[in-house]
Order: structure tokens, then sequence, then C-alpha cells
């Protein structure tokens, strides 16, 4: 799955979830994708109950994504404690760090930190559209979701991948469709028994059924990946 020029890693593990999304909505959603698919039907047997959650901290959540690209989960982790220490002074139990406090460093500071030369660059970028409001993360939630995405993609290192997964994972949008996934690609070339990965016109004839509930099916195709 590519993000940009960056390798998007999968959503189930790029992201810690810290809230959960409304249980009314994901009541409705099952009961939709249940009435509307039998596909998606035996899935959400198959997988059992939706924990999708979210994670409340908007700029955090794309500071982990960019820092996330391309390397292991353990990895990750190591990077987001040393930033963390970096910026806060102090090692945390979550990753938080605000833009008003990164934007003040330089991308061989963030380096110590074990960043990357290109993923400094990047964190800094966010930091500086943040802090002067091209990305005005405080109302990114007024936006419509294809509004929301053009203006998280003016971010370098932020592409249409990522910016679907902070609609989702951080707003709580229903209706993502990620049709560029390489999970969702194999998840459904599996569930639906198509033999070969399917393009974005196959997938969006597949998924008609599932709007305005795309988010939730795309949920439970990528958890029958782990099964």
């Amino acid at each position: 799955m590519l993000d940009g020029t960056i390798e998007a890693r999968s959503p189930l593990s790029l992201l810690k979830a810290t809230m959960p999304f409304s249980a009314q909505h994901i009541k409705a959603a099952r009961l939709h994708l249940q009435k509307n698919d039998p596909v998606m039907k035996q899935l959400l047997k198959r997988v059992g109950p939706f924990t999708g959650k979210t994670t409340r901290h908007r700029f955090s959540t794309l500071a982990k994504s960019i820092v996330s690209q391309q390397i292991s989960t353990s990895a990750a982790k190591t990077i987001q404690r040393r930033l963390n220490e970096l910026v806060n002074g102090k090692e945390q139990v979550n990753f938080k760090i605000e833009p008003e406090d990164l934007v003040q460093y330089s991308v061989e500071r963030l380096r110590e930190a074990g960043v990357s030369n290109q993923k400094a660059t990047y964190l800094l970028d966010l930091a500086a559209k943040v802090n002067d409001q091209t990305v005005d993360l405080a109302n990114i939630h007024r936006l419509e979701d294809e509004e929301a995405i053009d203006v998280l993609v003016q971010v370098k290192g932020i592409g249409r991948w990522t910016a679907q997964m902070f609609l989702m994972f951080c707003l709580g949008r229903m209706d993502i469709l990620p049709v560029d996934d390489l999970g969702i690609k194999n998840a459904i070339a599996a569930v639906y028994q198509l033999g070969e990965k399917p393009d974005k016109e196959t997938i969006e004839k597949i998924a008609k059924p599932w709007r305005p509930y795309a988010s939730v099916a795309s949920w439970y195709l990528w958890r029958s990946t782990e099964l």
C-alpha cells in the first residue's frame, strides 16, 4: 500500500486507540452490513464484535503516522519514546507532542531521537503547517471527508492513505473506503473469492452496499487478514 512516496503500514498497528467509536453508530453499521451484504454478514460473524477505537490527540496521531512509516512496530515505538523524551524532557507512557514544541527543533536534533532525515523534514513541515493553520487541526472535523483529505495532503509525507486513516481513527468518520490499501485488496480478494486483487472500480462496486459505513466494513476486512 503506497502513500505518496512512503509505504503505509497496517492501520491496526499504526494507531494506538484510546477512545471507542459511538456504540450506537457501530450497532447501526453492523445491522446495515448484515442486511445489505451476505458476504459481509458472514465475515462479521467470523470476526466477532467491532473493537476499533479512535485516538483523541490529532497532531500526535499524524506525527506518529509519519514516524511509523516503513519500519517495524517495535522500532516505531522506540523512536516515539525517544522523540517524547526529546520534546517533553521526560519519558511518557503515551506518545504526545505539540506542534509549537516540535517546530523549535532542527532536523539534526530530531535525528538524535532516531528519526530519519526525511521523516524529520516531514515532522517539521507538519508542525509548521499546523502552527500557521495551513492545516487547521482544531477545526478539521468541520470539513467534509474530501475537503479534510485535501487539507492534510498538503503536508510532506502525508498522502491520501494516511489522511484516510486519520479520518477513520481520529475523527471517527464512518464512511471511508481506502481503495488503494493493499490489506483491503487482499482481504476482498479472499473474502469475496475473486482469485486476484481487485482494482479500484471493483472495490467501489463491491463496497456500494456498505455505504454509509465503509469504515466499519474496512475494519472487518483488515481483521480478517489477521485471523
